[in-house]
């Protein structure tokens, strides 16, 4: 078992943050240390969950146990070059064609009355 103060304790990681991290396998401080800023977010987005800057700041925030929004403008910077640059890397998404287009058929009145209901008791309708 991982020992570490754990990601849901962490400063700037809310609940639904902390959720992602888990499922990636981030559980602890440590696991983030770990990783670095980057490669944690990296990881988050590669699973397939759409996390925003603030993810990365919050990560970066954690890790240097302070309040997110007092990262020097500058190691952001840092932090959203290095990220745009993994994105880059990742393969592009693999696109489903459409759907063809659903129709819905109506049954008539004169149908509907042949047909049974769940709710007819046996031989009502003959």
């Amino acid at each position: 078992m991982t020992t570490g103060t754990s990601t849901d304790k962490l400063r700037n990681i809310g609940p639904k943050s902390a959720a992602w991290l888990r499922q990636v396998g981030l559980r602890t401080r440590e696991d983030l240390a770990a990783a670095g800023t980057v490669d944690a977010f990296m990881r988050v987005k590669r699973a397939g969950f759409k996390p925003t800057l603030n993810l990365l700041y919050a990560i970066e925030g954690a890790l240097q146990d302070c309040h997110w929004q007092e990262i020097s403008d500058e190691r952001r910077s840092e932090l959203v070059v290095a990220a745009e640059a993994a994105i880059a890397l990742l393969p592009p998404p693999r696109y489903r064609p459409a759907a063809a287009p659903v129709t819905t058929t109506q049954m008539g009145e004169e149908s509907s009355m042949a047909m049974p209901s769940l709710f007819d008791e046996p031989g009502e309708r003959e």
